[in-house]
């Protein structure tokens, strides 16, 4: 995207309108309208979390998983995580692993807690993390819906 884009950037304009919102009433928002939009929206048509972005495993995530698939924890890490660059465990490779051909999770009943709570629109203190549901907006369509509901609010 070249400069002058960059600066009609409209995400960027939204991005820059929820910062400046009252957080209080941003936490409502959001609350009210992940609720809304995950009420009529099928995670199993997209699945672009899965496909595109790797979620983070915390210690709990990686004892569950490893266990309900019937793998000790250094092998199931050595199989399927890396330490990144912020020294956290994340997938090795994309698509996740665990992702079947009809967008289904195989470990679904055990994913990790980032998975669970993603796109993380429901959560409060959306004020402090803009950054990532900015970055989640770009991924997910019902991310994407919600923050252009909580914006028009906001208008």
């Amino acid at each position: 995207m070249s400069k002058k884009n960059k600066k009609n950037d409209p995400k960027k304009a939204i991005f820059e309108k929820l910062k400046k919102a009252n957080p209080r009433e941003l936490d409502q928002y959001f609350s009210e309208e992940n609720e809304d939009v995950f009420s009529n929206f099928d995670c199993l048509s997209c699945a672009n979390c899965c496909k595109t972005t790797g979620p983070l495993f915390n210690q709990a995530d990686i004892s569950r998983i490893s266990k309900y698939i019937g793998m000790k924890e250094g092998g199931f890490v050595e199989s399927y995580l890396q330490i990144d660059e912020d020294e956290d465990y994340v997938l090795k490779k994309l698509p996740c692993a665990f992702l079947g051909e009809d967008n289904r999770c195989s470990i679904y009943d055990v994913r990790p807690k980032a998975c669970r709570e993603y796109p993380h629109t429901h959560q409060k203190r959306q004020h402090e993390i803009l950054k990532l549901t900015k970055i989640n907006y770009s991924i997910c369509p019902a991310a994407e819906q919600i923050v252009q509901r909580v914006f028009s609010r906001l208008q």
